[in-house]
């Protein structure tokens, strides 16, 4: 059976888009698609994602659903399909016309288009889910998943509805797709999403064809004037990531003095000057951008050469989505990350959410005490929240066993405490708060180690490099101990021989530490243990005080 389903999937990638090889993760996720089961896929920006729902999306009876999140994206993705294979897909969005959005619907009922791209806003709409459920679709994709997850680095409250979207419209096998997810990420996706029996399938982190760099700072003028010089001095074109619009703003006008064509990028600015940045950007007609995290997403351009970051991100689930950016061609280019440790207090205030136990409590009587079911946005209403932090506490509660969301109404679950519900959300929000320092810490880790950067980095999402990379400012400051390798278009290190533990905690090992409870080491370095630990997040701990007191206990 599972060599049958391997030939059809490959001749219909051969047949419908050239395609003579798949890779192995792709194959894999690709064959659990077809057998109906949910599907985690995690692989690097560049490698692949899209042909996982592509290649069955057209051997499945009914159509696939792609869950989007920008309609620039969306755009990108329905002229790749048409570019490559002919496959027609629609998108329905309120960029377009009623009638352009009606003429979608009609393409994908009678079978003429078997892909429809929709924002997560849209499935938030009553009359959408409904006509969604008459189609009958055999895939519900969610693209760009790391945003349906709060401890993920784009979160977006909308996503938070696709659960019950996917139910409203049949439950059919949902396939969630990202370049970046480490384990508390993936597993918050999978939880978010109600996924079952999963087939995770994770394939390599490492872009050994981008350096990885980190110049330190004491001074935050000399800083912002290295950022400058850098992004000048560099092959163009280039991404430049800062922390604030006004930065944005400025360090784009100081490019521009120097004669470069430069462009400042941020959610504040107008959906027209977004999205004219984004065009012109793709079309090669800018040197820089200077952006905001709002930029990235839908940025599918082969020859960025550079990636700089004037400002420390706030975690390295975000540094790497941003690195990833640059050298999609797999030809040579740069991450230089300008270190200011001041800086990181700026990221450790957007990392705290410390919980509010009061306006929990209030959200949870008011949908208890209500006669009827009451919409969200009749709760903002009611108490002046934002939405985002609505949604946030809604989740919260939801995930705590207080309340349940039918039709897009909220509704309280039978029996539930409502004081008692409100603690363990508060309990839930105290641990997210950690969770969020401790990501914090680590892009401070990758900031200040002594070891190879990439090596570091890999660690964090789980996986292992046992050799130095030879392509990071660390390895290049190594004593000789080990040779590098000439490969074209990057710089390799071999190192003299593997790692080798001799103690009980090799990465991946599950551990219980009498303190934080259970972890896995997810890598070791310089004789210390990162532990993720599900309670308190990430841990950096020594090796031999671990050893001497017996801090850690392997886990069967």
């Amino acid at each position: 059976m599972s060599l049958f389903v391997a030939r059809r999937l490959r001749r219909a990638a051969r047949e419908a888009f050239g395609w003579d090889v798949l890779r192995p993760g792709q194959l894999t996720a690709m064959k659990a698609v077809m057998r109906g089961r949910d599907a985690m896929v995690v692989m690097p920006t560049g490698s692949g994602k899209s042909a996982v729902y592509q290649v069955p999306g057209t051997l499945l009876a009914g159509p696939t659903v792609v869950v989007s999140p920008l309609i620039a994206l969306q755009r990108d993705q329905i002229a790749g399909l048409l570019r490559n294979s002919g496959q027609p897909a629609v998108a329905v969005n309120s960029s377009m016309s009623r009638a352009k959005n009606e003429q979608a619907w009609e393409s994908v009922g009678d079978g003429t288009a078997r892909f429809l791209f929709l924002a997560p806003e849209q499935l938030a709409k009553q009359d959408v889910l409904e006509r969604l459920a008459t189609l009958g679709p055999s895939l519900f994709v969610v693209d760009e998943a790391h945003c349906v997850s709060s401890w993920g680095h784009e979160f977006r409250p909308d996503y938070l509805r696709l659960r019950q979207a996917a139910e409203r419209v049949g439950r059919p096998p949902i396939l969630a797709l990202t370049a970046s997810a480490a384990a508390p990420v993936r597993a918050d996706i999978v939880e978010q999403l109600g996924m079952r029996k999963v087939r995770e399938v994770v394939a390599g982190f490492d872009r050994p064809n981008i350096r990885l760099e980190v110049t330190r700072f004491l001074d935050d003028a000399a800083k912002r004037r290295a950022v400058v010089e850098r992004a000048a001095a560099e092959p163009k074109p280039g991404i430049v990531y800062v922390a604030t619009r006004k930065d944005a703003q400025a360090y784009a006008a100081e490019l521009g003095e120097l004669g470069l064509s430069a462009a400042a990028y941020h959610a504040g600015s107008r959906s027209a000057e977004r999205s004219a940045v984004h065009d012109r950007f793709l079309g090669g007609e800018l040197d820089v951008v200077v952006a905001t995290s709002a930029f990235g997403m839908g940025i599918d351009k082969p020859d960025v050469r550079f990636v700089l970051h004037a400002s420390v991100p706030g975690s390295l689930d975000a540094y790497y989505q941003e690195i990833g950016r640059a050298g999609r061609d797999g030809e040579e280019s740069r991450a230089v990350l300008h270190y200011r440790v001041e800086d990181l207090a700026l990221q450790r205030f957007f990392s705290t959410g410390r919980p509010d136990p009061d306006t929990i409590a209030d959200v949870s009587r008011r949908v208890r005490d209500r006669a009827t079911p009451v919409t969200p946005a009749e709760l903002q209403e009611e108490t002046g929240l934002s939405a985002a932090r609505l949604t946030a506490i809604l989740n919260l509660l939801e995930s705590a066993g207080g309340v349940t969301t039918e039709r897009g109404k909220v509704v309280p679950v039978p029996g539930a405490d409502a004081e008692q519900v409100a603690a363990r959300a508060v309990e839930s929000a105290l641990a997210h708060e950690s969770m969020e320092r401790s990501r914090v810490d680590m892009m401070r880790g990758l900031a200040e180690t002594t070891g190879c950067r990439r090596r570091f980095l890999l660690g964090y999402f789980g996986e292992r490099l046992n050799s130095p990379c030879g392509n990071c400012d660390r390895c290049e400051q190594r004593p000789t101990g080990g040779r590098a390798d000439a490969v074209p278009g990057r710089a390799r290190f071999r190192a003299a021989s593997p790692a080798r533990h001799d103690h009980p905690f090799p990465p991946g090992t599950s551990v219980h530490h009498p303190q934080w409870g259970d972890g896995e080491v997810l890598s070791e370095e310089d004789g210390r243990l990162t532990v993720l630990f599900a309670s308190v997040g990430y841990r950096t701990l020594s090796l031999p005080v671990i050893l001497e007191k017996n801090l850690l206990k392997t886990v069967s």
